[in-house]
This record gives structure tokens, C-alpha cells and sequence, in this order.
């Protein structure tokens, strides 16, 4: 009877914490959403980075309102002692958790397809909005500052857009030494210079940090491994 009453208070705990959590999600989600470039201000070119590639804005809420489902049901389940409650957090987490293997062995299996929906995705988007899209040139721009890379694969990626259409030379970031240089970038400039791309540059980076990166994910299902254990565990035990 003492284990089962130690359980509880912990579920209790841990789910209004993640409660607490999803609060603060989907309020930076929605400050996000309302006010993106002073979001890019203060947590800068990381979040720049992941600009590319996701609405961080609604992503935010998005997880921010599972969080906040999951930790009502956890406490609500856990301190009432309700069975529905404690399945249905159960089987949310048991979805979450099935769609994060599915989706990390997919990425194994197709990272080059992967690679190169991103890439026609990326490149068609910057010939077509970098220079007259004020907020997504902005994005770019703080990327490339803070990664030291140039387009989503290199210079060329900027050809033909509107940047280059009006100016008749690439981002200053595409050439070495380019944001402190006076000299426009020129095609010739671009072609000697050895800047990566910035895709290139964030998966050396997840590369380098790979240990970090891993050990975040094991933790992440790990916790909810034990969550659902807790939940089954309280839900067999109620009369």
C-alpha cells in the first residue's frame, strides 16, 4: 500500500510538471506565431536554423497542447483514481512512443530520400522568396550569420532569386570573410570560397554532438517507457 501511495504522489508529480510544460510550450508557440522576429532576436541562429524546416510557431503549440493533455490526464487520472483517464493517457503515450520509433527508423532507412525532398523543398522556396520575403530572408540571413554556411547546399541555391536578381550577386555570407567585406559576393568570389552549405554544416554539427543527441533521445523514451509502466501499473490496481 505504501509503494502504491509513492507511485501516485510521483505520477502526480511528474505529470503536473509536464503540465507546466505544455503551459509554457504553447505560450512561446503563441508568442511564436505573433511576433517571430523578436523570437529570432533572442534565442538567435539555432532557432533560425529550425526555422527552415518547421513553423516553430505551430509546432510549439502543437506539442504544447499534447503536453498539456497528457499531464491533465496523468494527475487527473493518477489523484481520482480514474481508469478511463489513466488508458487514455496510456495510450497516447504507447502512440507517441510508436510513432518515434517509426519515425527514427525511417530516417535511418530513407535519410537520402529525406534528403532530397528537403533539398528541392529548400532551394525552390529560396529562388522564390530570398530578397522579397522580408521575415524569411531575415531567417536566412541570421542562419547563415550564425553556422557560417551559405544556401541550403551552396551558393547556387541563391540563383535566379530575387536577390540576385536585383543586386547581381549573392549573400554576403556565401563568400569567405562576405558580412564584414564591401565587395558584392560575385559568382567568381563564391566559387573560391570555401563555405559549406547550411545543411551540410547542421549535420556536422548533429554529427559532432551525436553522443549528446542520443542520449537525449534514450532519456526521452526511457521516461515515457516508465510512464506507461506507472499508468498500467496504477490502472491494474484500481478496484
Amino acid at each position: 500500500m505504501q509503494c502504491y501511495s509513492f507511485i501516485k504522489s510521483m505520477m502526480i508529480l511528474f505529470n503536473f510538471l509536464i503540465f507546466l510544460c505544455g503551459v509554457a510550450l504553447l505560450a512561446v508557440g503563441i508568442w511564436v506565431s505573433v511576433d517571430g522576429p523578436s523570437f529570432l532576436k533572442i534565442f538567435g541562429p539555432l532557432s533560425s536554423s529550425a526555422m527552415q524546416f518547421v513553423n516553430v510557431g505551430y509546432f510549439l503549440i502543437a506539442a504544447g497542447a499534447l503536453l498539456f493533455a497528457l499531464g491533465f490526464l496523468g494527475c487527473y487520472g493518477a489523484h481520482t483514481e480514474n481508469k478511463c483517464a489513466l488508458m487514455m493517457f496510456f495510450l497516447i503515450l504507447l502512440v507517441i512512443f510508436i510513432a518515434e520509433v517509426a519515425a527514427a527508423v525511417v530516417a535511418l532507412v530513407y535519410t537520402s530520400v529525406a534528403e532530397h525532398f528537403l533539398t528541392l523543398l529548400a532551394v525552390q522556396t529560396i529562388k522564390k522568396d530570398y530578397g522579397s520575403q522580408k521575415d524569411f530572408t531575415q531567417v536566412w540571413n541570421s542562419t547563415m550569420e550564425g553556422l557560417k554556411c551559405c544556401g541550403f547546399n551552396n551558393y547556387t541555391d541563391f540563383e535566379d532569386s530575387p536577390f540576385y536578381t536585383e543586386h547581381n550577386a549573392f549573400p554576403p555570407y556565401c563568400c569567405s570573410n562576405g558580412a564584414n567585406s564591401t565587395d558584392p559576393c560575385t559568382k567568381r568570389r563564391a566559387e573560391d570560397s570555401p563555405v559549406q552549405g547550411c545543411f551540410d554544416q547542421l549535420l556536422s554539427d548533429i554529427r559532432t554532438n551525436a553522443v549528446t543527441v542520443g542520449g537525449v533521445a534514450a532519456g526521452i523514451g526511457g521516461l515515457e517507457l516508465a510512464a506507461m509502466i506507472v499508468s498500467m501499473y496504477l490502472y491494474c490496481n484500481l478496484k
